[in-house]
């Protein structure tokens, strides 16, 4: 999933991508590309269509939401102030956020946003 948001992100480029991550007893199972309703470089927002259907998707697969992922074309993979204040719309779920400032190098990490808090967690990534 890692090269298919890296790939995601790319294709998207000068804009933010952003999609979602379904999971079942903990690993991840399934990547669902978005449209970026904003189609801006500098934000995202989950197109609402999409939103719903991936959301619908989620539960007829009997999988659970857990994370959100966007792409940072021009910064770090570190959340915004307009992440973090997004997040307070979904605190559950974790945040992706790969940054291709470094097309040569992009850069994936993960992060628990809740009230405001940032806390980066540690990405598990199985070769497949």
């Amino acid at each position: 999933m890692v090269e298919q948001i890296v790939a995601h992100a790319s294709e998207e480029a000068p804009n933010e991508c952003c999609g979602m991550i379904g999971a079942r007893d903990g690993g991840a199972t399934s990547l669902y590309r978005a449209r970026n309703a904003e189609g801006s470089p500098l934000r995202y927002t989950v197109h609402p269509q999409d939103q719903l259907r991936i959301m619908e998707e989620i539960e007829e697969r009997g999988e659970e939401l857990a994370a959100i992922y966007h792409s940072h074309t021009g910064s770090p993979a570190y959340p915004s102030q307009t992440d973090i204040n997004l997040a307070e719309q979904w605190p559950d779920p974790l945040y992706l956020i790969c940054s291709i400032a470094d097309p040569d190098a992009p850069d994936l990490r993960a992060f628990a946003i809740r009230a405001g808090q940032v806390d980066e967690v540690e990405l598990a990534i199985e070769p497949g």
